[in-house]
């Protein structure tokens, strides 16, 4: 197997020929809005969808999408509390057929949202890509998912990376995977901190965030990573960097009071 650190996923300029660009215009339609390509349908249920991509840019892979919704300004935050359940149990269904495939060495689940996340559509949707070369986790490390905890209960535990994969913030939430509600708990947790991250964070101004799902030592496992510009130290150098402890501190209970005010 080949190790990521080592090895880059290969980007195909032709294979992306003619992919929609729609987070700065929304000339062109959105092809999410009302999916029409049958042929590319892995998986459906209600309004939300599992496709296969149809850029196929980077080699070897299979790149696939989850269609959340087919409301195009929809997010987690304005779902209710049983939409994003239902699309987080659709998800995961998914995100584990992919994971028993043999073919695949890794599988990396993520989702963009908004114009410094890295994505292209707006229209909301995660990303589940198959990588049957690289281990796509080879970097990470169980202390990227440690920290300064924020709150800890029955079978969750969120906390801030005292040791970022890239920085500033990185808030983990870790879910017991054998908890009858892990996934609704997981689901809950990442709604209440998206909507922390889009409308109290840095005081309102945060409009991008990542977040990255990851199945460890018997827990499931998001980073969520508000996104700004990237710091030219983790471009040119990979140098992640991180607030102070006491400026996490002061974030800790910020976050925390949104969390259990909610």
């Amino acid at each position: 197997m080949k190790n990521a650190n080592k090895d880059a996923l290969i980007f195909l300029p032709l294979a992306a020929n003619g992919k929609p660009q729609h987070l700065g215009s929304e000339k062109a339609g959105c092809p999410f809005c009302d999916y029409a390509e049958k042929e590319n349908i892995l998986r459906s249920e209600q309004n939300m969808f599992w496709v296969r991509n149809k850029y196929q840019t980077l080699q070897d892979t299979f790149q696939t999408i989850i269609i959340e919704s087919n409301d195009h300004n929809g997010d987690i935050t304005t779902y209710s509390k049983e939409e994003n359940r239902r699309l987080f149990h659709f998800a995961f269904d998914c995100w584990e057929q992919m994971k028993n495939d043999p073919q695949f060495e890794s599988v990396l689940f993520y989702k963009n949202h908004g114009p410094l996340s890295g994505g292209s559509l707006k229209h909301p949707h995660m990303q589940i890509v198959g990588l049957t070369e690289f281990d796509g986790e080879s970097q990470i490390d169980a202390e990227n998912f440690a920290g300064i905890t924020v709150l800890s209960e029955n079978s969750v535990t969120i906390n801030f990376s005292t040791k970022p994969v890239m920085g500033f913030l990185e808030i983990n939430i870790l879910v017991d995977k054998k908890a009858p509600e892990a996934i609704n708990d997981l689901a809950d947790y990442v709604k209440k901190t998206v909507n922390y991250i889009l409308n109290n964070y840095h005081h309102g101004r945060c409009e991008s965030y990542n977040f990255f799902l990851f199945e460890e030592e018997g827990k499931y496992i998001v980073k969520l990573t508000p996104r700004f510009i990237v710091s030219p130290y983790f471009v040119g150098y990979r140098l992640s960097q991180n607030f102070s402890e006491e400026h996490l501190l002061v974030l800790r209970d910020d976050f925390r009071e949104n969390l259990l005010g909610e």
